[in-house]
């Protein structure tokens, strides 16, 4: 397990940036999870780590030591690929051994450590068999014991759990979120998935266009996101796009006069989290805003219900309640009143 920090990293085609500048620092034992859209430059960023992609610019240092232009069986980084990539004709115990073969250690090393790694990712037994014998789950699972046999300084995880269905996803990112912590293993992940950066990470890196937008602990990113992109990628918000007439008042561009707190004055964004915007049949009473408004979808999601109400020709909201015996739920079409302090809206200027 080692520090890892990247400098001021960057990758170019032509005057394409795939990344630019990146500069993170990785501690010792953490999870840090790069979390994006499609073609933001997280992927990019993780290759650079590993080594299969050369930098433009830029420095990569793993336990103090320069790796940049070093190649990937030389810096000891165990990574976990998107397709599990393993030999079809190589069996769960040859595949698991690979890397170790590469490295020219002792075969009675090899074998000793193949068995300590499926038994860590709860393979033992399945070494003889092929991979076409196993479930998904389980040939992430082998990925994954292989990339720890190497006993790596860090281990990177490209969206690792894409292939999976969603319950099997959910199972195994709380295996690997364990493993990590007993291994007190040094992890860097990429995943467009919301929930499965939430819950695994111990620090987010929100990345788009080839950038880092944002750094932070799940609160963080959530509660105090940097930029409009932050919080309409991490979790869910509604934007009202308007202007900021004076400080506290934010005027939307369907009409409606709101109390905020925060931005200058000027274009900008009133954006909501859908879970702190109260609704029921009557004006509620004590919140800095209360508006009418017309019940347009209901979209039942089991343990939640999201509510979304028209409240202008220009203005439309996210409303989300708990589902609960004895809860509000209105009809399509039915007239409500929603509302919300001046604190649970973030201003975001132009």
């Amino acid at each position: 397990m080692a520090q890892l920090d990247l400098n001021s990293l960057s990758k170019r085609y032509g005057d394409f940036y795939a990344a630019r500048d990146v500069s993170l620092q990785v501690a010792d034992g953490e999870f840090l999870v790069l979390l994006g859209p499609s073609g933001c430059g997280k992927t990019t960023t993780l290759r650079m780590v590993a080594g299969f992609i050369e930098p433009t610019a830029g420095q990569v240092r793993l336990g103090g030591n320069d790796v940049t232009f070093l190649p990937p069986w030389k810096r000891n980084a165990g990574m976990v690929f998107q397709s599990y990539a393993l030999f079809p004709h190589l069996t769960v115990a040859q595949n698991v051994a690979f890397g170790l073969e590469m490295r020219k250690l002792l075969r009675i090393e090899i074998d000793r450590r193949v068995e300590e790694a499926l038994a860590l990712v709860r393979l033992s037994g399945f070494g003889a068999r092929l991979p076409r014998q196993l479930s998904g789950g389980q040939q992430q699972r082998v990925a994954l014991a292989r990339a720890l046999a190497i006993r790596p300084d860090v281990l990177l995880l490209d969206e690792p759990l894409s292939n999976l269905d969603a319950k099997l996803r959910q199972e195994v990112r709380v295996e690997i979120r364990e493993l990590q912590r007993q291994l007190g293993l040094t992890a860097v992940m990429v995943t467009h998935d919301q929930e499965e950066a939430l819950t695994m990470a111990d620090r987010l890196v929100v990345m788009n266009e080839g950038s880092v937008r944002q750094v932070g602990t799940q609160r963080d990113l959530y509660e105090r996101p940097a930029d409009r992109f932050v919080a309409g990628f991490v979790g869910r918000s509604t934007f009202l796009d308007g202007t900021v007439e004076a400080p506290g008042r934010f005027r939307s561009d369907g009409g409606l006069a709101l109390t905020c707190t925060g931005g200058q004055p000027g274009r900008a964004a009133l954006a909501l989290r859908p879970e702190r915007v109260e609704i029921g049949l009557v004006k509620s009473a004590g919140l800095d805003n209360s508006l009418p408004g017309t019940v347009e979808f209901v979209s039942y999601l089991g343990a939640l219900i999201d509510i979304h109400v028209r409240l202008s020709p220009n203005d439309r909201l996210v409303v989300q309640v708990a589902n609960r015996d004895g809860g509000f739920t209105p009809e399509v079409g039915q007239s409500v009143h929603v509302g919300w302090s001046a604190s649970a809206g973030l201003v975001f200027n132009e």
